[in-house]
């Protein structure tokens, strides 16, 4: 049995995260190690949440959001109502972060826009400076 289980120092270095934030989440009630005493042991299911909880909140998903998600697989309809939602959040998200991104490149190109009119009144203060 034991060979399926992680302790929190592998789940760490299997996932590149901190023993805090696997606590953190699992204080969230978003995994649910076995305890050993004082030992955490991490399960498949566990790993397989966590796998989605990064990557949730990569796309920007909250953790209030990713356990609902998650809470929604033993709907007994074979996970149906868990990929239906999960779909509308992340199309909800993408269209979020699709506007997100055309107010960056906005933003970017009115910088640029500036700092080429910066480099022209530079230019021009510098040729007036050099005339006199």
């Amino acid at each position: 049995m034991t060979e399926n289980l992680l302790t929190i120092r592998e789940m760490c270095a299997a996932f590149d995260v901190t023993p805090r934030t696997l606590r953190f989440y699992e204080s969230k009630e978003l995994i649910f190690p076995l305890r050993d005493g004082q030992k955490r042991l991490y399960s498949k299911r566990d790993r397989a949440r966590l796998k989605l909880i990064l990557r949730g909140k990569r796309f920007g998903f909250s953790l209030e959001e990713i356990r609902q998600l998650l809470d929604l697989y033993h709907m007994g309809d074979s996970q149906r109502t868990q990929l239906q939602r999960t779909y509308e959040t992340a199309l909800a998200h993408l269209q979020a972060m699709e506007a997100q991104r055309d107010e960056l490149t906005e933003a970017i190109d009115e910088l640029r826009d500036q700092i080429k009119w910066g480099e022209r009144e530079l230019a021009a203060r510098r040729s007036k400076a050099s005339a006199a």
